[in-house]
């Protein structure tokens, strides 16, 4: 099996294309568990499976299907950093630079603009990521130790986002851990100060199934359309994350348009008695 491993912001995922092979790649969540274990495989914070998609889909214009895996071997519905490095891994294994990459996902239908970056492993990727709708229901426990600013928000999945003073003093490893296992279905948990400059917030994130990482994409667009609501910031605003910075732009009808890099890092093969 043939992988590439790719960056968005220090949120690393391997990719595995089935165009890239003979026949469909067999990825499940056992799969993503092995090789992305930091010491005992390759290491990344989720797997994506680049299915190839059916006749219909092709002829609706889709040129790839994105499965993504958690690495803890859990399925998720969507990421914004891990579809750039999906997108890229599509465009290289393709010979292309500038172009345009449709996707389906689990929380539907994305597309992805690719141009050129700074250096020939990085590409920037502008990305449609659908509406931000309402989130889920915060359980009463969660409720009561929040501070009075939070909000929910799905992005095709779920975001707690919390506004603090300084999210570098959030023990992220305790509280994110904690307020995950309060929702259902779990959740993705953003801290984010925003910057009275209207145009600039700071995140730091806790990921279902993953735990602490340096940036998350539907993250910085749930962190921005919370505090456009909250009356903090304008239809255009820069993400700092850990692991560097995003640009999201908020749209009428509630879209949301994340504009970030993607680094291709690898190339991997994986032994046969790993990949079965």
């Amino acid at each position: 099996m043939f992988l590439t491993k790719h960056h968005g912001l220090g949120n690393d995922f391997l990719v595995a294309l089935d165009e890239r092979h003979d026949t469909p790649l067999t990825v499940d969540g056992e799969l993503a568990r092995r090789v992305c274990d930091r010491r005992l495989g390759v290491g990344a914070d989720g797997l994506i499976h680049g299915a190839a998609p059916t006749a219909a889909q092709q002829a609706d214009g889709i040129d790839v299907v994105m499965h993504l895996f958690n690495s803890n071997g859990s399925r998720a519905e969507m990421s914004g950093n891990g579809i750039r490095c999906l997108a890229q891994a599509v465009a290289r294994s393709r010979g292309l630079d500038d172009t345009v990459v449709v996707a389906t996902t689990d929380a539907g239908r994305r597309s992805l603009h690719l141009s050129a970056g700074p250096d020939p492993v990085t590409a920037r990727v502008q990305v449609d990521m659908g509406p931000a709708r309402p989130g889920p229901h915060v359980p009463e426990p969660v409720a009561e130790y929040l501070p009075e600013q939070h909000a929910t928000v799905d992005m095709g999945n779920p975001h707690l986002v919390v506004l603090v003073d300084d999210p570098a003093a959030i023990d992220l490893s305790t509280e994110g851990a904690w307020l995950e296992q309060q929702f259902a279905d779990g959740v993705n948990v953003e801290y984010v100060h925003v910057a009275p400059d209207r145009a600039s917030m700071t995140l730091r994130v806790w990921e279902r199934g993953a735990g602490v990482t340096q940036a998350c994409g539907t993250g910085a667009c749930a962190a921005a359309r919370s505090a456009q609501q909250w009356g903090l910031i304008d239809d255009r605003v820069q993400v700092r994350m850990p692991g560097g910075d995003a640009e999201v732009v908020l749209g009428p009808d509630d879209a949301v348009t994340l504009i970030g890099p993607a680094v291709f890092i690898a190339e991997v093969v994986l032994d046969p008695a790993v990949a079965r």
